[in-house]
């Protein structure tokens, strides 16, 4: 059985693969920065969601990428957690 990197390098030499990779980095790099921060506030996603307004299962979606957020619903975690959204387009 190959290891994690291995399989990703392989799988990265196909363009294809490697296109909707590339699509998909903005999406889950965002949300490996929400993890990180609830994280080192120290915070559950129970704790998160009680103090944005929603449900833990909402939190658990947007963590698993399995939603779509609105700007105004990322402003809010990142402000709950102490952090500023920042959008940039390169």
């Amino acid at each position: 059985m190959k290891n994690w990197i291995n399989l990703k390098m392989e799988l990265l030499k196909d363009n294809k693969v490697a296109s909707e990779y590339e699509k998909l980095s903005p999406k889950y790099d965002l949300i490996s920065q929400l993890i990180e921060a609830r994280i080192e506030k120290g915070l559950s996603q129970k704790d998160l969601a009680y103090k944005v307004g929603t449900k833990q299962s909402a939190i658990s979606r947007l963590e698993s990428g399995n939603s779509n957020p609105s700007l105004a619903f990322l402003e809010k975690i990142a402000s709950v957690m102490g952090r500023k959204l920042v959008i940039n387009i390169h």
